[in-house]
């Protein structure tokens, strides 16, 4: 199985997976050109995914979704309350298919769990992608992490976990008192101090790849967020990337 990061942050959010001849999207936060951009770069074509899987509805996960439904005739996968809650973005889709928070999803030659997160959206979710053999789970716009959400993410191959701020360059920067308050409630981001400490608790020998994703420009660093993961992984072999708001990362293979 293969994946690339196409982009993270509040500007956009996507993620590739491929095993085999099955290929999707978690989320589509970019236009429709710039997802087949990025797709390219990576010698891939966006005419070429089977299904779209959406996270929530927020702006920065769904912006393209609709627009590669529609040219490519691509299916999109999502909870009622995501679809609700962003079908004026979304508009008409070629295909729509309904799961719940909890399901899993058999897609060809992938199986996509889905799982609980806490945010300020509708009905957000991460998604654990396996093909029997490896597994990827991606885990950001959450607030808080829980002991289920630990049992999730346990034995994970790949990992894309969110990274957002740091409490000091927020307490510092230019939120407003009311917006700080949001970042650092239970249904806002994760702190790079609480992920890490969230990953130490995720590690084992088998875990290959951990992503660290959705910095925020204003709040965060990538050296630091680095600096903080790095202080748990410790010897662990794994490889650390730091996801980019303007360009893909390489096909990360997980074996």
């Amino acid at each position: 199985m293969y994946f690339s990061v196409l982009g993270s942050g509040s500007k956009g959010n996507s993620v590739y997976v491929e095993s085999g001849t099955t290929a999707i999207l978690i989320d589509a936060g970019f236009s429709g050109k710039e997802i087949a951009a990025r797709l390219q770069s990576l010698g891939r074509r966006v005419e070429d995914l089977d299904a779209v899987f959406v996270t929530h509805e927020h702006h920065d996960h769904i912006h393209g979704v609709g627009v590669i439904s529609r040219r490519y005739q691509i299916p999109v996968y999502s909870n009622y309350g995501t679809f609700k809650g962003g079908e004026n973005i979304l508009g008409r889709l070629s295909s729509y298919s309904e799961f719940a928070t909890g399901d899993t999803i058999q897609l060809q030659g992938l199986q996509v769990r889905t799982f609980a997160v806490s945010h300020d959206a509708a009905d957000p979710v991460g998604f654990i992608i396996g093909n029997g053999k490896v597994s990827l789970a991606y885990c950001t716009d959450t607030g808080k992490v829980s002991h289920l959400l630990r049992q999730r993410l346990m034995g994970c191959n790949g990992l894309v976990l969110e990274f957002n701020h740091d409490l000091q360059m927020l307490k510092d920067g230019p939120y407003s008192h009311a917006l700080q308050q949001r970042v650092r409630s239970d249904h806002g981001h994760l702190a790079n101090e609480d992920a890490a400490c969230f990953l130490q608790s995720l590690l084992h020998d088998q875990l290959q790849y951990v992503i660290l994703a959705h910095l925020s420009t204003t709040n965060n660093h990538p050296d630091l967020a680095m600096k903080a993961a790095r202080s748990v992984v410790g010897d662990n072999l794994l490889q650390l990337r730091v996801a980019s708001q303007a360009l893909a990362t390489e096909l990360m293979p997980l074996k």
